[in-house]
């Protein structure tokens, strides 16, 4: 366990990073004796000195859906993180990639909440019950620490978070089978990658009731209007300045963004 001192340091150096794109050491070398109850306090410590600083809170965000990702991290279960307005892109947008590190594009759904949602016991269809709408969604992964990253690092590094791009046709939860999604993610007129959101634990909404009763556990809750990024179904696609990007969500419609 770290001290309260050693988590303030680690927040400021994530700071550091964000701020000069130089990535810094990963804090699992740092602090070996690190663990994940400090990790999480380091991310809250990173969006408390955000927060102050003139971002507002605006969602979260489910990282680890996927059994393979979960293994390759030695987790048991997903993780989370913030998403904050000045992250936050529409369909169209032109995004500056030095803004980044080392930026990579997933394919998601974004789910925006129509009234507070809290645990304990928080399932699927409560989830469903209090979700408005149902977005297409792309997100920008980055790395402020270097790699190979242990599970800490990506924790208390707000869960890799860089930006969310949101487009295509909201829809209500019910109003398709939410677990048959799919998308192809192109890259310069080239299709990279493909998948349907089934891939998100079985259900783009099983993350998000889990993530509801992890906040419990901290005393916090999802509240009406925040975005939920539910996780990813395709692999991280590598992304530049020059590269032009389509995500075809088929009946939902598409989101198309530029880098530069």
């Amino acid at each position: 366990m770290l001290t309260d001192d050693e988590r303030r340091a680690s927040a400021e150096a994530i700071l550091v990073a964000e701020r000069t794109r130089k990535p810094i050491p990963q804090l699992s070398k740092t602090y070996p004796h690190i663990e994940i109850e400090d990790a999480y306090r380091i991310q809250d410590l990173w969006a408390d000195a955000r927060i102050a600083q003139g971002a507002r809170m605006v969602g979260h965000k489910i990282g680890l859906t996927s059994r393979a990702m979960q293994m390759a991290s030695k987790m048991t279960e997903p993780d989370y993180g913030r998403i904050l307005d000045d992250a936050l892109y529409n369909d169209g947008a032109q995004i500056k990639s030095q803004d980044f590190i080392k930026p990579r594009l997933e394919v998601e759904l974004a789910f925006i909440m129509g009234q507070d949602l809290e645990g304990p016991g928080c399932r699927i269809y409560d989830v469903m019950r209090a979700t408005e709408f149902v977005v297409p969604a792309l997100e920008v992964i980055d790395y402020r620490t270097e790699v190979p990253r242990a599970i800490t690092d990506t924790i208390a590094d707000n869960a890799a978070f860089g930006a969310i791009v949101v487009g295509g046709r909201p829809i209500r939860p019910m109003d398709v089978d939410i677990r048959w999604v799919g998308a192809t993610l192109s890259k310069n007129g080239i299709i990279e990658e493909s998948g349907v959101s089934a891939a998100i634990m079985g259900h783009p909404a099983s993350g998000i009731a889990w993530l509801v009763n992890k906040l419990h556990a901290v005393g916090a809750k999802l509240e009406k209007g925040q975005i939920v990024l539910a996780g990813s179904f395709t692999r991280p696609v590598d992304i530049a300045a020059g590269d032009v990007i389509h995500a075809d969500y088929g009946p939902l419609g598409a989101i198309g963004v530029s880098f530069v």
